[in-house]
């Protein structure tokens, strides 16, 4: 049994017997998981609200990129074999079968100092609480560990059932642009064979705006082609980022 799952398997008693003894290791900080972020949680801790407005995608999504016949028969031999399965695979079989497969093809690693990471650990504490658990899949600036993130993937889940991946990635980006000053993050969370993509904006201090696109099904060609041209145009805006903040 994950850790995760261990923690869903606790009854709502010793989750706050839990969160209490946290806290008072914490300086009697209350501390959040990642993995238990909920859309109430959320509302108690920040300001934060949802536009509707999805014209802020254009740039993203309209992107200029071209995939080569290389890339595309990637894509449908993907489908072929694994498109039936995805309502079905646990979240470790739909990670290794079908997103690591599109991920590693992407090659997020663009410097031995900018580069993918999985289940690797962030936190966040402000004067009130802490943030903290292990994310799914980041890109950040870090050789042995994280240190600067760009770019999330939240959660490789199998259905909302199983829990909410949508707050959850709110809760990282609100994390990522506290801890590096930025003024917008994006992001992506994944159901299934379902993406959404995500844009945070910072007004001020726990005080945040967030887009979210429509849903793409990767079970569809046309679908899975714009996700790989969309965290695509991802990598290269990190890319020219980081050389920016002169990371590279």
């Amino acid at each position: 049994m994950s850790f995760d799952d261990f923690i869903k398997s606790l009854s709502e008693e010793d989750l706050a017997r839990i969160k209490e003894a946290f806290a008072k290791q914490q300086g009697n900080k209350p501390v959040y998981s990642y993995s238990l972020m909920t859309d109430v949680i959320l509302d108690e801790l920040f300001k934060i609200s949802i536009s509707l407005d999805r014209t802020i995608f254009n740039t993203w999504f309209d992107n200029a990129i071209k995939l080569d016949q290389k890339t595309i028969d990637f894509i449908n031999a993907l489908l072929k074999k694994e498109s039936v399965y995805l309502d079905f695979y646990s979240e470790e079989d739909l990670k290794i079968k079908f997103l690591a497969p599109v991920l590693n093809r992407i090659d997020f690693k663009i410097n031995d100092n900018l580069r993918d990471f999985y289940e690797a650990k962030l936190s966040y504490e402000s004067d009130d609480f802490i943030l903290t658990g292990t994310t799914d899949f980041m890109v950040s600036q870090g050789l042995k560990r994280p240190k600067k993130p760009y770019f999330f993937i939240q959660e490789f889940k199998k259905s909302k059932s199983n829990s909410d991946p949508e707050p959850q990635l709110i809760a990282e980006l609100i994390s990522a642009v506290e801890l590096n000053g930025f003024k917008t993050i994006k992001g992506a969370f994944i159901v299934g064979g379902n993406w959404n993509f995500v844009i945070l904006q910072r007004i001020k201090k726990h005080h945040y705006r967030y887009f979210l696109s429509q849903t793409f099904n990767a079970e569809n060609a046309i679908d899975l082609q714009q996700i790989y041209r969309n965290l695509l145009y991802v990598k290269e805006e990190i890319r020219h980022l980081s050389t920016e903040n002169s990371l590279l």
